[in-house]
């Protein structure tokens, strides 16, 4: 049976949060086409992970022998996150653009889950793993846009997940979600509607082909 990491790190609820109703339909559509499988869920705006320590960085560098109590906790909880990554088959993650960035929680994650010598450097023990990742933001920031400049999302998680983890990473990105509430984009309105449903469309689609990918 496949497992699927899940991860959302949207502030927002899914009625109010473009990544996490994309995310919901990808997981619900992976559901139904992978009943056996196994979905875990982390939400990182309801629990948060730490963010990285001294303690957890070094310990990440030194004989687990030689850890201070300190760093053998700290270590410990990399490892449990490092562990979920690995026994992944699949994985989806919600990162909405904060400030042009990612949330930092879902930094927090990255920051423990990137461990040279294992996920990350010659090893890359979770390489090939397929990512998808619902990139909602509030306007456009695609190539031609006045703000392709500020787009640092996408550029920085296929930086980190591609060539940092060696994972498989594909984008489903959702924009111009600030339209129906800001008065300023009422005109962007269908533009929004329409990035809407595709992304549900290609979450729905992803999900059935790696679902089937699994089963198979």
């Amino acid at each position: 049976m496949a497992t699927l990491l899940h991860i959302d790190s949207s502030v927002f609820p899914t009625q109010a949060s473009a990544s996490r109703a994309v995310a919901e339909a990808f997981t619900t559509h992976w559901r139904e086409q992978h009943p056996d499988g196994t979905v875990v869920y982390r939400d990182l705006a309801a629990q948060p992970v730490p963010h990285i320590t001294a303690a957890a960085h070094t310990a990440g560098f030194a004989d687990p022998a030689s850890h201070t109590p300190e760093q053998a906790a700290a270590f410990a909880e990399r490892v449990r996150l490092i562990e979920e990554l690995e026994q992944a088959d699949a994985v989806l993650i919600g990162a909405p653009m904060y400030n042009f960035s990612i949330p930092s929680t879902l930094k927090a994650w990255l920051d423990n889950v990137v461990l040279f010598g294992r996920t990350a450097g010659e090893t890359q023990s979770a390489k090939g793993t397929p990512v998808t990742v619902v990139a909602s933001r509030g306007g456009a920031y695609g190539p031609g846009t006045p703000r392709e400049g500020y787009e640092y999302v996408q550029n920085y998680l296929a930086a980190i997940l591609g060539d940092g983890l060696g994972l498989d990473v594909d984008f489903i990105v959702p924009e111009l979600t600030m339209a129906p509430q800001n008065p300023a984009m009422s005109e962007l309105i269908p533009l929004y509607e329409a990035s809407r449903d595709r992304a549900l469309e290609e979450a729905a689609a992803k999900a059935k082909q790696l679902a089937q990918r699994f089963a198979a």
